[in-house]
């Protein structure tokens, strides 16, 4: 994708002169850091559409960087880490990211995931071109701007990123309606799941705490135990 940048940050030189390689091969422009420090200052002094970011590092690891980078922008970030167990995912999620792969890496999945994160980050952006099926949603004490891709909750806007907007925009377009976490994760990610793993249900944490909702007596997004999630209408 032209003049889309992206910061690759990993300690291994060479895995990310791989990475960018992969990325360059892809149409895109690389920006590489190899520690935490040096990537944070590339995020102030440069456009960054994605960051594609390691988790073991020296001094500050990838996922205080991730921290730091989710306490003012919503860029995607995509952690790319040899830490293979579901919980390091988990955490990973956690702290902010939006996707995780594992090494070694499937070079066509992890452009594959890269692409679609960027979709929905400037699907996001008011700046970006819009869909035809633009409208207003509102359901109890929510408002949801298609058009502009913000939420409001009681009249407080909710800053979310684009996994986490397409997650509350698939239950708020569905009333009701109970979504599995293999729905909700095929229907958001657009993939098979072909394992069992917590992604949706770390996403949808990261979503209620942001809207506060486990503090709520109504809440907005309702647990069916042993099924899964809907807003009622």
């Amino acid at each position: 994708m032209e003049n889309t940048n992206i910061l690759v940050v990993d300690d291994e030189k060479e895995i990310a002169d791989l990475l960018e390689l992969y990325l360059i091969s892809d149409g895109f422009n690389v920006k590489k850091a190899y520690d935490a420090n040096d990537g944070l200052r590339i995020m102030q002094e440069e456009k960054i559409d994605l960051v594609l970011l390691d988790i073991m590092m020296p001094h500050i690891d990838g996922l205080e960087m991730c921290r730091r980078i989710r306490k003012n922008n919503n860029v995607p970030i995509i952690m790319v880490s040899a830490k293979t167990q579901e919980l390091d995912k988990i955490v990973g999620l956690t702290t902010g990211a939006d996707d995780y792969v594992t090494k070694p890496f499937n070079p066509l999945e992890l452009m594959a995931r890269v692409r679609s994160q960027l979709r929905r980050y400037r699907d996001l952006n008011p700046a970006a071109e819009k869909k035809a099926d633009v409208g207003i949603i509102q359901l109890k004490n929510m408002t949801i701007n298609k058009e502009t891709h913000q939420v409001f909750v009681e009249g407080e806007s909710i800053k979310l990123t684009p996994i986490e907007f397409d997650i509350l925009y698939l239950l708020a377009t569905h009333p009701g309606r109970v979504f599995s976490t293999d729905e909700i994760f095929e229907q958001v990610w657009h993939e098979k799941v072909y394992e069992a793993n917590n992604t949706v249900m770390v996403h949808i944490r990261r979503l209620r705490g942001k809207m506060k909702d486990d503090a709520r007596a109504d809440k907005i997004i309702n647990t069916v135990w042993g099924v899964g999630y809907k807003i009622e209408g």
